[in-house]
């Protein structure tokens, strides 16, 4: 069961909220449909959303946050403010965290997540934001390295087109928003597969996400999380791996891994956290 530090998702998420944790793995439509960016809009209050717009991750934190910005005011939205945390004492801002504590959407932007961690790691803010959405009452998106940070364990880096071994991925400490996920973003776009069982091999008591660009997994209070976008939500499981030579081999000696499940879903598919199962899409 995907579980909080202390408490389930489910007794701390109430079941009549409409907030939701959004897990995009990166170049989300931002032109057309806009589909994730309109379930955001419309989880977070529609019109009469407050939004929070994190861009910390960026180089460029004020064009990405002027870019979400400008998205949003076309949707209606008419009260946003851009966080533009550049130093670790800008997330002690008192206007900040007092915008946090009315906001019901936090839109956390792409780009480095070790540099996103490192600035908003253990920050009043973040402290706040992570509370505020683990109780539901909050909307929280994060898109690419607003994704890698929703685990304990987080993906910093790595390779491709390999075969599952340690050096594959460069592991660190996330932001702990879903602390039982490792999360990997851009995955089929960018051939992760074996970089996200390389993490699990790490971590078998973690359950493996790996979303592709343009989708979501989209987590909600009843133990359920739902797949939003145009393409595919990955899991690796590993509660019924027999084995694993992970403690055992070189750095880039190849991993075996015994048992191992893994579930590929697309839109509309939900996932079971209790259960580990895939639920298919409504008829």
């Amino acid at each position: 069961m995907l579980q909080l530090e202390t408490e389930s998702l489910t007794q701390r998420m109430p079941k009549t909220t409409k907030a939701a944790v959004m897990v995009i793995g990166g170049a989300e439509d931002k032109i057309h449909g806009r589909q994730i960016l309109q379930t955001f809009w419309s989880r977070a209050g529609a019109s009469n959303a407050q939004i929070a717009i994190i861009p910390s991750a960026s180089r460029e934190p004020e064009a990405i946050g002027d870019r979400y910005r400008t998205i949003f005011n076309d949707m209606g939205v008419k009260t946003i403010e851009v966080l533009d945390i550049r130093e670790r004492d800008d997330g002690n801002k008192p206007e900040w965290q007092d915008f946090i504590e009315t906001a019901t959407g936090v839109f956390i932007t792409g780009g480095d997540q070790l540099r996103l961690c490192g600035l908003l790691s253990d920050t009043p803010i973040m402290d706040r934001v992570r509370m505020r959405a683990q109780l539901g009452e909050v909307t929280l998106a994060g898109t690419s390295a607003g994704a890698a940070i929703m685990g304990h364990h987080m993906i910093a880096g790595g390779g491709s087109g390999e075969s599952p071994n340690r050096a594959l991925v460069d592991l660190t400490t996330g932001l702990s928003i879903l602390p039982e996920l490792v999360v990997d973003q851009h995955f089929h776009n960018r051939n992760r597969m074996a970089r996200l069982m390389s993490a699990i091999a790490t971590y078998p008591d973690k359950l493996g996400i790996g979303i592709d660009e343009d989708t979501c997994a989209m987590f909600e209070g009843n133990d359920l999380f739902q797949v939003i976008g145009r393409g595919t939500v990955t899991i690796v499981d590993p509660g019924q791996m027999s084995y694993t030579n992970q403690p055992d081999v070189g750095m880039t000696e190849p991993l075996s891994m015994h048992h191992l499940k893994v579930h590929i879903l697309s839109h509309g598919d939900r996932f079971d956290l209790h259960q580990r199962i895939p639920l298919p899409a409504h008829p």
